[in-house]
């Protein structure tokens, strides 16, 4: 299966050598951010709060920008200095030690990631043919989740609060491994350059307009609607919702809130290719329903583990770890079928505004989630927090499913055209 999944070309395999380091890297932050700012550096709950909400906020306001430019210079000629942008940020962080070194270093690591996964995505998909690119999306997505778990365990064995100098060390450590997709991609001198546009689109103005015209393109407005609402009532509610839940409602501990990501990973790592290999041929439309009602049935798994509570904490602590795996399989089908639509609905003109705002999605739904799931946290003892979860991800299903009479077979993934298997540009 894993022969299967990798990309035909080996530049593309190396585009994923590439996000396995680097996600390396990434695990060995991931966790930490929070608890380095308060406990380590000393700045106050609401002080670290800001700090990383103005990152998402920076994140957010570039991220169209770096979609303009990928198509205007090519993804080369962006991703390359952000991600020297972001390696020299995430190494300052090692030196933070005031909330206004706190604001710039963020601000810095916002400018660098702005552009970098949606141009790490334009140049994957430039590297593939559309019959592939679904595979390849979820195996990128799948080595992301094992480095970022691996990065994981060796940070947990490293870091002491008591000694500041462990947690200096990941960050540095992080800040190498970001350097480490740009040195690869030095390494291929023709990869991610602008595609030039066919003598027969030159008069078209195809690619005039800009997001007006992406914005234009019907079926994708429909997927990102459809995105907003899934990962606001799903990836958004990890990190509050779902803890915020687990502890105060279910009552369980954080080890056992740690032990849910964990088996999330676990699900991810050891079920992505398996999902890949039963996915392909099918309607990717009515994957991305099933994915809704996947992420609904998870929360409906934490619900019941709230209402058994303290009376049962086994079966309750169970029920948290479960929803969290449950999760994880619906994001096994999420990742290779979202980018493999977007890049399927995108021209090459405009291949670099369309995934930025793919990335936008997951910027938006994240400051809408935890705004909104503090306050029904706080109702009926956290059930009209589940009702409303619930009931978004089913919504989500059914705008996956009227998405599907907008598309054509091919772009629907029913049926992949053998002219289609080798990619159009380099």
């Amino acid at each position: 299966m894993l022969r299967r999944a990798l990309p035909a070309r080996p530049e593309a395999r190396r585009i994923l050598l590439g996000t396995l380091l680097s996600a390396i890297g990434r695990g060995l932050t991931l966790p930490f951010l929070f608890i380095y700012l308060t406990n380590v550096r000393g700045l106050t709950d609401n002080q670290a709060g800001l700090v990383i909400g103005w990152f998402g906020a920076v994140t957010l306001a570039l991220s169209p920008l770096g979609g303009t430019l990928i198509d205007r210079f090519g993804a080369r000629r962006v991703v390359l200095p952000c991600l020297v942008i972001e390696a020299v940020g995430t190494g300052s962080l090692a030196l933070v030690d005031s909330l206004g070194k706190a604001f710039a270093v963020s601000t810095l690591i916002a400018v660098g990631g702005s552009a970098i996964w949606s141009g790490q995505t334009t140049i994957l998909a430039s590297l593939t043919g559309d019959g592939e690119r679904q595979r390849v999306f979820g195996l990128q997505f799948a080595l992301l989740n094992l480095g970022i778990g691996v990065g994981g365990l060796i940070s947990g064995a490293i870091v002491d609060i008591a000694r500041p100098v462990t947690f200096q060390a990941i960050y540095l450590l992080d800040a190498l491994s970001y350097l480490m997709p740009g040195l690869i991609l030095l390494t291929l001198p023709h990869v991610g350059h602008r595609p030039a546009r066919p003598p027969a689109a030159a008069g078209t103005g195809r690619s005039s307009g800009g997001y007006l015209t992406v914005l234009r393109d019907r079926p994708f407005r429909r997927l990102i609607i459809f995105g907003l609402v899934l990962t606001t009532c799903g990836y958004a509610q990890i990190e509050v919702g779902f803890a915020a839940y687990s502890i105060r409602v279910v009552e369980v501990t954080p080890r056992v809130v740690a032990w849910a990501l964990a088996a999330n990973t676990v699900m991810i790592v050891l079920s992505q290719l398996l999902v890949i290999r039963r996915m392909e041929g099918r309607s990717r439309t009515r994957g991305l329903a099933a994915v809704g009602a996947i992420f609904a049935v998870a929360w409906l798994v934490l619900g019941a583990a709230g209402l058994i509570g303290t009376g049962n904490a086994l079966i309750a602590a169970l029920g948290v770890v479960a929803c969290s795996a449950i999760f994880g399989f619906g994001e096994t089908m999420l990742s290779p079928v979202m980018p493999a639509l977007t890049n399927a609905l995108a021209t090459d003109e405009l291949r670099g505004r369309y995934n930025a705002m793919g990335s936008m999605i997951f910027g938006i739904s994240g400051i809408i989630g935890p705004v909104t799931a503090g306050p029904l946290l706080g109702v009926a003892h956290g059930r009209l927090w589940v009702a409303v979860v619930v009931g978004g991800c089913l919504a989500a299903s059914a705008l996956a499913l009227s998405l599907h009479r907008l598309l054509t077979a091919a772009q629907d993934g029913r049926s992949t055209p053998t002219q289609n298997l080798e990619p159009v540009t380099a």
